[in-house]
């Protein structure tokens, strides 16, 4: 499996506290499935993105772990005036090893109004979002069309592991699979930040999306569209409404 968004890397923001950690995370994704890891660290206000760090730290966790799981570069990017106008100027430093994606993180209490405009702005500097965890941000959990426009925009969605079962609560876990039922879901991935309470694995959620909705979904969202995102190319689509959910109920096996 390929997991697209971690933060693997230490000190740099609130995953990983220090080398220790860093490699606690390597070891436990990679025993439970994982190939290949995407280190995203914040790019916000509150933490000061710097990718050189990003990828010093990457080589030394390389060479610790013997490059299993492989890691690749990229960036948990928040809108702002200053963040959109350096990724327009120089996108290679903000996206998923340098290519075309480029996961974008919303605020909890602010959707900007002009998030269509910059969208269109993105895609023709051959920029392309990722929403990462809508099903959590109490604003898009039940803005559904929006997320749809967006879609049809070409922009992509990522919903967190954890948020299958009730990790992250009710309403996320619940918007989360109302999500995967309308096909707009792209890539299931981590986000994960300690061994713990946020761990970087996937296993898990392989399992309760095969058994829900078919192993061929479950490949879609955990290796065929993350395979493509590293590599720049086109993801195949979302797990679309054509993959029917089973008839029982989608949270009794965590019941």
């Amino acid at each position: 499996m390929i997991d697209i968004h971690s933060h693997i890397i230490w000190g740099v923001d609130d995953g990983a506290r220090n080398r220790e950690d860093s490699i606690a995370m390597l070891r436990l994704a990679a025993e439970t499935g994982t190939t290949d890891i995407v280190a995203t660290p914040h790019c916000d206000r509150q933490y000061k993105f710097d990718p050189a760090v990003r990828d010093e730290r990457i080589r030394e966790l390389m060479d610790e772990t013997g490059g299993v799981p492989r890691i690749h570069p990229g960036c948990d990017f928040r809108l702002s005036f200053d963040n959109i106008q350096i990724a327009l100027q120089e996108p290679a430093r903000f996206t998923i090893n340098g290519l075309r994606y480029l996961l974008v993180e919303f605020e909890d209490v602010l959707i900007p109004p002009t998030t269509e405009e910059i969208f269109r702005r993105f895609m023709e500097r051959e920029i392309c979002p990722v929403i990462t965890h809508p099903e959590r941000n109490p604003i898009l959990q039940g803005s559904f069309e929006r997320l749809q426009s967006w879609k049809q925009m070409g922009c992509l969605l990522q919903v967190t592991a954890q948020c299958l079962t009730d990790r992250f609560g009710k309403a996320a876990q619940e918007s989360a699979w109302e999500l995967l039922r309308r096909g707009l879901v792209h890539v299931v991935a981590s986000d994960g930040h300690d061994t713990d309470h946020r761990p970087p694995r996937l296993d898990l959620a392989r399992e309760i999306l095969t058994r829900e909705m078919g192993a061929d979904a479950a490949d879609l969202l955990l290796v065929t569209n993350p395979s493509a995102i590293l590599a720049g190319q086109p993801a195949w689509g979302s797990a679309s409404t054509a993959i029917k959910l089973r008839k029982k109920s989608w949270f009794a096996f965590w019941r």
